[in-house]
């Protein structure tokens, strides 16, 4: 089990299942969404995603067509997103989770509109725009 929260402790959920491989993307989105040069999200099954506490202060955006991003109304921490196309999923914010995952990052995508001032690492995968589904899976066999 894997337990997470936002800034304030407000919101605190817990994460049972596999989880995906944990990707870095580097879009105007994601860096906007996250104040930094990239978010940090790995994909769950929703079935193992529960909010603990403080559903109340959740907040949902939805950054494009396809995408709602979750974040906590008090504090403003990025929580989860929900991709409407897959709606078993959820993509956890890695900053919110406790403990080691146990896994380290695999992917750098959409690195064709990253920030000019940040190199993203060459130990990863790295894509212009989307990567291949596997990168999405939350099968640890994939």
């Amino acid at each position: 089990m894997i337990s997470g929260q936002c800034l304030c402790g407000s919101v605190r959920f817990e994460v049972a299942g596999p989880i995906g491989p944990i990707i870095f993307c580097h879009c105007s989105l994601c860096r906007r969404a996250s104040g930094s040069a990239f978010g940090a999200g790995a994909s769950t099954p929703a079935s193992g995603f529960r909010v603990l506490a403080g559903e109340d202060s959740i907040s949902e955006y939805q950054s494009s067509p396809n995408y709602v991003r979750a974040f906590c109304s008090k504090c403003g921490s990025p929580l989860f997103g929900r991709p409407l196309s897959w709606p078993e999923a959820r993509i956890l914010r890695l900053g919110t989770l406790e403990g080691d995952l146990g896994e380290k990052p695999r992917a750098a995508i959409w690195t064709s509109s990253g920030a000019p001032w940040y190199e993203a690492s060459s130990d990863l995968d790295r894509f212009p725009e989307e990567p291949p589904p596997r990168y999405y899976s939350f099968d640890p066999s994939s």
